[in-house]
């Protein structure tokens, strides 16, 4: 089984990229999903933000208001750090347990969409790693059109990630989505290709 990341800049289009690799095949851990289950109501994550941030933070049905408390972290470079300190672990013990349904199911190939892989300090923990990228105007377009960020906002989001090139730089593969659908879906059927015959091969990635 090989166990790839699958990161990218926000508005890069790696959800995207995640549907078309699925549709191939891969198994996705997304990691977006796994954190809201992190601080769902009732877990000791939820209560930890609670416990960190206050009721500010909170929507009108008691959950977690995750727009409110992105702003919130994005202001303050200390309190996406405890944000990170509370949600991660927990991140990480559910990706294990998925990692283990997947191989116990014997899946070929397991991809975890994971937003801050390389912030965080996890390239080490996968096969090989998947960036796709886009040029950062256009992912601030995307943002601003698509989200309905203030274009403030989108740019102190943008800015407390990795740098692109950093990122390419240590990628096993990158996808550019800068392009139609159908050019990022040709893409990703080249990529697709070269996991597969990794696979048949049994050769170390690079």
């Amino acid at each position: 089984m090989l166990h790839l990341g699958l990161t990218g800049n926000i508005a890069s289009g790696k959800s995207a990229v995640a549907a078309l690799l699925a549709a191939h095949g891969a198994t996705i851990i997304d990691a977006d999903i796994l954190s809201r289950e992190a601080v769902a109501q009732g877990t000791p994550g939820y209560a930890a933000v609670l416990a960190h941030f206050g009721p500010t933070v909170l929507a009108a049905d008691d959950s977690l208001d995750r727009a409110a408390l992105r702003r919130q972290i994005f202001a303050d470079p200390a309190e996406r750090e405890a944000l990170s300190a509370i949600v991660h672990p927990a991140v990480g013990r559910l990706r294990d347990a998925r990692l283990e349904d997947a191989r116990a199911r014997g899946d070929r190939v397991v991809i975890s969409d994971v937003p801050l892989l390389f912030e965080v300090g996890l390239v080490h923990a996968f096969d090989g790693v998947i960036v796709v990228d886009a040029p950062a105007a256009l992912r601030l377009e995307r943002l601003m059109r698509d989200r309905g960020l203030p274009e403030l906002e989108a740019r102190a989001i943008m800015d407390a990630q990795w740098p692109a090139d950093r990122k390419r730089a240590f990628a096993t593969w990158v996808i550019d989505n800068d392009g139609s659908r159908d050019q990022l879906a040709t893409r990703v059927d080249e990529v697709w290709r070269s996991i597969q015959t990794n696979l048949d091969d049994g050769a170390p990635l690079s």
